[in-house]
């Protein structure tokens, strides 16, 4: 469902529909503002558009640096999971051989024991 938001950001009311909550876009908007604000602060004769748009190229490298870092974490957990997939296949065949191990430890006990027997007879 859609909500209908107004919402205010330097003077100027904006109306949008979207799917966030009221709330939530609200923050975002007072989150713009004081971007805008602090911009325009700082430079002189700095007019809102010219503040917008140096606050939305500023959020632009963010996002770009912020997706660059969850890349890396992706590729990281990639590895992660093949080195464990290869590491749970080199435990199983680990376990198979100490199978195999045991098996012939029993067969050279038993061996053992016969020939103690065949000895004594």
């Amino acid at each position: 469902m859609l909500n209908d938001v107004k919402v205010v950001i330097c003077g100027k009311e904006y109306k949008m529909k979207t799917a966030e909550s009221p709330n939530y876009v609200f923050a975002l908007a007072r989150t713009l503002e004081a971007k805008i604000e602090e911009i325009l602060e700082s430079s002189s004769g700095a007019s809102p558009y010219t503040a917008a748009i140096m606050v939305a190229l500023g959020i632009l490298d963010d996002l770009n640096k912020s997706s660059k870092r969850l890349d890396n974490i992706r590729d990281q957990a990639k590895e992660y999971v093949d080195e464990a997939g290869k590491a749970r296949i080199e435990r199983d065949a680990a376990l198979k051989e100490i199978e195999v191990l045991n098996s012939k430890i029993v067969q050279l006990e038993n061996l053992v024991k016969l020939k103690q027997l065949k000895d004594s007879i």
